[in-house]
């Protein structure tokens, strides 16, 4: 009944020989240089280091464009920006304080008065300009008289620039073939820049040699010109 319970020393010796044998075949495959993916053992090289691009930094060496000839732009004033007496610019207009007006006419003795030339003198000591034509008050009319536009001068210089001393002329035409009213005061009153405009105050002219003038709706009168015989054309034909 008693049975012996045996140990075998083979068995034991060959596990701990099998056991002692796979670790150093462990061992030896964690030696190798070639790892357990496969490799064939050689090197890697290592990453080329990347030198960065120079193109797009700017040059330490340019220098700065030279401006082309005729670049510059230039300083001196154009043609014609200073105004000068003959152009306007800054030549003042004629005010009433600065000129005189007075009458004259070619109609003969005792026939009336129709045809009056006015004239207008610069009696400052500078030259200055007149516009357009005269505004015409003839005693209590309800409107001024009417320009005789075909008078008028060159478009882009409306104006007469009257030196010291000189003059400057208008032709007044009174009437025409109609009823006729009684005039005993004239006033003439010189323009602004604005066609229609007023400068200054209405000057007190007197009539050529008659205290009373005859006028109606057929009346009118020139712009300013320097010739008189140029100003009475317009009107003695009428």
């Amino acid at each position: 009944m008693n049975t012996a319970v045996r140990t075998s020393h083979r068995g034991w010796k060959s596990y701990v020989l099998g056991a002692a044998t796979v670790t150093a075949l462990l061992a030896s495959a964690a030696c190798s240089p070639s790892g357990d993916d496969g490799d064939d053992g050689k090197p890697t090289a290592p990453p080329a280091t990347s030198t960065p691009s120079t193109s797009g930094a700017p040059s330490a060496t340019s220098s700065p464009s030279t401006p082309k000839p005729g670049a510059t732009p230039s300083t001196k004033p154009a043609p014609g920006a200073t105004g000068t007496g003959g152009s306007g610019g800054s030549t003042a207009l004629c005010g009433p304080g600065d000129v005189s007006i007075t009458s004259s006419t070619e109609d003969e003795t005792g026939q009336g008065v129709r045809h009056i030339l006015l004239t207008l003198t610069n009696t400052s000591k500078k030259p200055c300009k007149v516009y357009h034509y005269p505004l015409i008050q003839l005693a209590d009319a309800q409107r001024l008289v009417p320009e005789i536009k075909e008078s008028a001068p060159t478009p882009g210089t409306p104006f007469d620039t009257i030196a010291p001393g000189k003059q400057t002329h208008a032709a007044l035409l009174l009437s025409g073939p109609m009823d006729e009213a009684p005039a005993k005061t004239m006033t003439v009153q010189l323009q602004d820049t604005k066609p229609g405009s007023k400068l200054g105050a209405p000057i007190k002219v007197a009539f050529p040699g008659v205290d009373t003038v005859y006028y109606n709706d057929f009346a009118k009168v020139t712009h300013w010109m320097t010739a008189s015989g140029l100003a009475l054309r317009f009107i003695m034909s009428s």
